[in-house]
């Protein structure tokens, strides 16, 4: 590794075709356990949000605009896990980690197109329960199935349009400095950090893309949940209050998980930035948080517990 790191190094000019992908961790009696744990990890993601999304499609009762979000949530969580998983699992039994050039553009891609509509997927949910909420009457009305549809086609197109743009223009750049990325995937940042390229262009790019995504999903969630606060303040009934209540938890509390994480990693002060905190955070938002999803919405939910009970007696 070292001696084809010091190649490019010596030859500006060459232009990598593959790249080495450092993995989580270099130390060897490491990738024997964390194997074993993200496989486990990658099958638990798989059976959870399979499951939901299963379970969401064929049982009558969970055929609303709720269970609809919930279900492309699963879908986006398995989406972006699985651009990632299976080929970090690859890395603990190889000795190199090898990504070919275009499957890493196509690793990021997918990866992009999914996070970025996970975003979308949260704040159309938090619409969804303010609907629900605050216009109960007009709810049948205003979440129809075709605004629904809407709703997450526009955030897959869009969420496609966005990651094609910055993989074309990040993949035009000359990687010329090493071929060796620090980290367990194919990431924006790792990969600037070994372009003898000028930058300037797309990292502005990423910013202005990653600021418009961030802010703009999570005031409609802000503003969705102030609204709801509102409303459920105004209730006079206790029992509708805590019905409100008990709707919302789940999804605040996957927001505040996916949301934290991804404040954690890029309000980072610059000096106290590392590719090894980056990691950390990393594996939390893209192997932990899809695995925990499907519990979140299922053990808090009291529909989909009756919904698994009821596709358990009909196996049986």
């Amino acid at each position: 590794m070292e001696e084809k790191k010091r190649n490019l190094n010596e030859t500006p000019g060459i232009q990598v075709t593959d790249f080495i992908l450092m993995g989580i961790t270099n130390r060897p009696e490491l990738q024997g356990p964390l194997f074993i744990v993200f496989l486990f990890n990658y099958m638990a993601i798989v059976v959870g949000n399979m499951g939901l999304i299963i379970l969401t499609s064929v049982d009558s009762h969970l055929q609303t605009p709720m269970y609809f979000f919930l279900r492309h949530l699963a879908f986006v969580d398995l989406g972006y896990s699985t651009a990632i998983g299976p080929k970090m699992l690859v890395g603990f039994i190889e000795e190199k980690n090898i990504i070919s050039y275009n499957g890493c553009a196509m690793q990021l891609v997918f990866y992009v197109i999914f996070v970025t509509s996970e975003l979308f997927i949260l704040s159309a949910m938090a619409y969804d329960r303010y609907v629900a909420i605050c216009k109960p009457l007009l709810y049948t009305v205003i979440m129809s199935d075709i605004i629904c549809w809407l709703l997450v086609a526009v955030s897959y197109l869009y969420s496609t349009m966005v990651s094609t743009l910055v993989a074309i223009k990040l993949f035009k750049l000359s990687f010329c400095k090493s071929n060796v990325i620090k980290h367990f995937y194919c990431d924006g940042a790792p990969l600037l950090s070994i372009t003898c390229s000028d930058t300037s262009k797309i990292e502005v790019i990423i910013i202005i893309f990653a600021v418009l995504n961030f802010i703009s999903s999570l005031l409609i969630i802000l503003i969705s949940y102030v609204f709801i606060l509102v409303t459920i303040l105004r209730m006079n009934s206790s029992k509708g209050r805590h019905k409100a209540f008990s709707t919302l938890g789940s999804h605040l509390t996957g927001v505040v998980i996916f949301y934290g994480t991804l404040l954690f990693i890029y309000l980072q002060p610059q000096s106290s930035h590392s590719f090894e905190k980056d990691k950390i955070a990393s594996v939390f938002y893209t192997l932990v948080i899809p695995m925990l999803n499907p519990l979140i919405y299922s053990l808090r939910n009291k529909e989909v517990k009756g919904a698994l009970r009821r596709l358990f007696k009909k196996s049986i």
